[in-house]
């Protein structure tokens, strides 16, 4: 039986978009000494642990606050208390959830970039979210050679100079987004494969299959809005065979009934 929600002194975070079997979150990081108390108070010792180690309040703060917002979202999806969830690593650093000592089936990503987080959730599949802040002094032509493909380059080198920016960042939080889904970070090189056709002529979402694994189907969404460029990346994971479908004798005789 599912257990009462975390309960919180305030709550900084909202939903923000549901992309098919994915439910996306913004969490805010702004500063909030209420919320940080309550936020800190949900931790675990690693987390504090974690938390402790950053050099500087900014992301410390966003730390504390995302994480535990994850917590009670995840608590709420479970049906566990907050003492029960800890939090593992795959090979590759990618975490996920445990709960009383055995890995949980739901499956989540975070991001923050500023003031603002994300948290994605969904009931299965790999998935990956992405979210970043638009920074026009960055170096983006030092970057665009190094992380995209040719048709990715071209495309944002032939746009305007706002359009560039807002390019960019699409473009690099669905490569984002994709590479966090897949659980191997920068192990494999973002410029080995490109985002869809339909993406980089305008689409929102798209199938995608990466070069090395034309067998795993993902959906990749374009999140973005006015205050932040995002994207989330969603493995397609087919549904379950009917338990008659293989013996449609079966299957008639079981509609006749």
């Amino acid at each position: 039986m599912p257990r009462m929600p975390v309960p919180v002194a305030g709550q900084w975070w909202s939903a923000f978009r549901a992309v098919g079997g994915v439910d996306v979150l913004h969490v805010d990081l702004a500063p909030h000494p209420r919320n940080e108390a309550s936020a800190s108070a949900l931790l675990d010792d690693a987390e504090h642990r974690r938390a402790a180690r950053f050099l500087y309040p900014g992301p410390r703060r966003r730390y504390v606050l995302l994480h535990a917002a994850l917590r009670v979202l995840l608590c709420e999806r479970i049906g566990c208390a907050n003492a029960d969830l800890a939090f593992e690593a795959a090979e590759h650093g990618k975490p996920y959830a445990v709960v009383r000592g055995a890995e949980s089936a739901a499956q989540f990503n975070v991001s923050d970039s500023g003031p603002h987080g994300l948290i994605a959730i969904a009931e299965s599949g790999r998935l990956g979210v992405d979210v970043e802040e638009r920074s026009p002094s960055r170096d983006l032509d030092g970057l665009i050679g190094t992380v995209f493909g040719e048709g990715e380059r071209a495309a944002i080198l032939a746009a305007g100079a706002r359009r560039k920016v807002e390019l960019f960042y699409r473009l690099w939080t669905l490569k984002e987004a994709l590479l966090k889904a897949l659980g191997t970070g920068l192990y494999l090189d973002p410029a080995s494969f490109q985002t869809p056709p339909d993406v980089l002529r305008g689409a929102s979402g798209a199938e995608f299959r990466f070069p090395h694994l034309p067998g795993v189907a993902w959906r990749v969404e374009d999140l973005g809005g006015a205050d932040f460029a995002a994207a989330v990346a969603h493995e397609i994971v087919a549904a379950p065979a009917a338990p008659d479908a293989g013996r449609p004798e079966l299957a008639a005789v079981s509609g006749a009934r």
